[in-house]
């Protein structure tokens, strides 16, 4: 278009599409080589206690460095003796719902402090409070540790007098996992299970059976499966990985709540969201999978226009329950 300028007429041009793609991979260059190598580390396969430990120190300082805490309050507090953080909008907000939040790190990594960018975000796009908890991590404490922990988060919420129709549970790549897994111990119990499920690139089958992760280890920024094969070693052992409590994916689905999934074209894990959406879907469980084109793992957690979508929707669909 043109402009007139002290009697001139000027040009302006606006970038185009690839342009702006260009600056923005640009913009996010640099945070994007970081939580690569929080989530795979310099040697991918290694599980050694002086790795984990820059891992885990990393995620506190990223997650402190991205994390949108304008307008929220953070609030730590001590859980049953596991470190645990409410996340609340400060003006006013509905407070007769929850979120209960796991955050990811393959089981092996993640805090209070990582968790903090994707809590925030629940929080302030639903005006829910939003709980975070440390569960124990593998290899220090593998498989069931992370999911008993969590078992005691709803418990806490249940006993603070939320009823389970009121709290949503979410979780992103192994929280993800152990989201669904809380579901499946709910459910064994003959307990209600949450109003909802917010799932962004979860990790839902450690056979790693899907395709992507053969035909997207190129295009997937972030993970490796050499990496996805040292976590689940960390966390599962020598137990069956066709365990549905070590790949939710494998077992029944029936009576989960209403779930809406969100996962990237570009991850090795978009297997583990398209396939668990058919199973769901075959469970008779509504079910939306939202597949966000050239986007990575976890994707959610940046300061980019496409996880700001990924938020209001997640808000949209709690809505429309």
């Amino acid at each position: 278009m043109t402009l007139k300028e002290r009697g001139r007429r000027v040009r302006v041009t606006h970038p185009t599409p690839a342009q702006r793609a260009e600056a923005e991979e640009r913009r996010l260059a640099p945070m994007m080589r970081a939580l690569k190598a929080i989530h795979s580390a310099s040697s991918p396969e290694s599980m050694r206690p002086e790795d984990l430990k820059r891992q885990r120190a990393a995620q506190e300082v990223l997650g402190r460095l991205i994390t949108p805490m304008i307008g929220m309050k953070w609030a730590p507090f001590e859980l049953e003796g596991m470190n645990a953080a409410w996340v609340r909008p400060e003006r006013s907000y509905d407070r007769n719902h929850a979120i209960l939040y796991c955050h990811g790190g393959g089981y092996t990594s993640g805090n209070l402090g990582y968790s903090r960018p994707l809590a925030s975000k629940l929080s302030g796009v639903t005006g829910w409070d939003t709980l975070s908890f440390e569960y124990r991590l593998a290899p220090e404490h593998p498989y069931p540790a992370a999911v008993e922990d969590a078992m005691r988060a709803w418990d806490y919420l249940m006993y603070q007098g939320y009823g389970a129709e009121n709290v949503m549970v979410a979780g992103d790549s192994a929280g993800g996992n152990l989201a669904l897994v809380l579901c499946r111990r709910l459910k064994a119990a003959g307990r209600r299970m949450p109003r909802a499920l917010l799932l962004m690139s979860p990790w839902t089958d450690m056979t790693m059976s899907g395709a992507s992760y053969r035909e997207r280890v190129e295009s997937d920024p972030m993970l490796t499966p050499e990496y996805i094969e040292a976590v689940r070693r960390a966390y599962a052992g020598d137990r069956d990985l066709h365990d549905p409590d070590l790949s939710p994916l494998l077992g029944d689905l029936g009576s989960f709540p209403p779930t809406l999934i969100q996962v990237g074209d570009h991850e090795i894990l978009y297997s583990d969201s398209a396939s668990l959406a058919a199973a769901l879907r075959a469970a008779h469980v509504p079910c939306r999978l939202e597949v966000s084109e050239g986007m990575w793992h976890v994707f959610q957690m940046f300061p980019i226009k496409k996880a700001a979508a990924a938020m209001e929707s997640a808000a949209r669909f709690l809505l429309e329950l």
